[in-house]
C-alpha cells in the first residue's frame, strides 16, 4: 500500500480551517506546527530554484503562498553557508521547519520598556540547532536571529499568520541598541 505525501494543497485547507475554527495565536501554533513539520518532511513542494541563494543578501525567500488579504503566507528559505540574520521578530505568529541542514536560531528577549521609538535593549536567552524535521514557532513579538554554520545552503519552511511585510516587524542590533523596520524580498 502506497501512502501519499502531505501536500501543500491538503496544508493550505487545513491551515484556512483552523483559523477559522480559532483566533487563539498559542491553539494556532499548536495546530500548526505537526502540520507544517508534515509539509516540510513530504518536500512534495520543494523545486530546483528553491535550493539557490542570492550572494549579496546571502539568502532567498521563496513566497509558495499568500492569501489575498496577505495572510497565511508560507515560504521557503534558502541560506548560504556563514550568513545569517540580525535579531528581529515577526509582527504575526510563526512556524519554521529545517528542511534541508541545520541553522543555529539564537533567542532574544526584550528588557527595555519599548516605550522609546527606535530603542531597544536585548538580552540572549538561549540557542538551538534546528534541522530537518525541527520545528521552532514564535508569537508576534517572539525574537530571534539564525545563522547556517555549516558548509551546504540550508532549507527551511516558514509559515506565518500574515505576510511580513504587512505585520510592522523589526529588527534589532543590540550593540547599538536599535529597532528598525524590516521588510523582506521575496521571489
Amino acid at each position: 500500500m502506497t501512502v501519499n505525501a502531505y501536500t501543500q494543497v491538503q496544508f493550505l485547507n487545513d491551515l484556512r480551517t483552523i483559523t477559522a475554527e480559532t483566533k487563539s495565536q498559542a491553539e494556532i501554533l499548536d495546530r500548526v506546527r505537526p502540520l507544517a513539520r508534515g509539509l516540510a518532511l513530504s518536500k512534495e513542494w520543494l523545486g530546483p530554484r528553491h535550493r539557490a541563494a542570492d550572494p549579496a543578501r546571502g539568502s532567498t525567500l521563496y513566497l509558495l503562498h499568500e492569501e489575498p488579504d496577505h495572510t497565511l503566507a508560507v515560504f521557503v528559505s534558502a541560506r548560504l553557508p556563514g550568513r545569517s540574520t540580525p535579531p528581529h521578530n515577526h509582527g504575526t505568529w510563526a512556524v519554521v521547519v529545517g528542511v534541508e541542514g541545520a541553522e543555529k536560531n539564537t533567542y532574544w528577549r526584550r528588557v527595555d520598556d519599548g516605550s522609546r521609538p527606535g530603542y531597544a535593549e536585548l538580552a540572549k536567552v538561549g540557542e538551538e540547532v534546528v534541522g530537518p524535521g525541527d520545528v521552532v514557532s514564535f508569537l508576534p513579538d517572539g525574537i530571534h536571529s539564525l545563522v547556517n554554520e555549516t558548509d551546504p545552503i540550508t532549507i527551511s519552511l516558514h509559515v506565518y499568520g500574515k505576510h511580513l511585510n504587512y505585520t510592522g516587524r523589526s529588527r534589532f542590533d543590540p550593540e547599538k541598541k536599535t529597532e528598525t523596520p524590516f521588510v523582506i524580498e521575496a521571489k
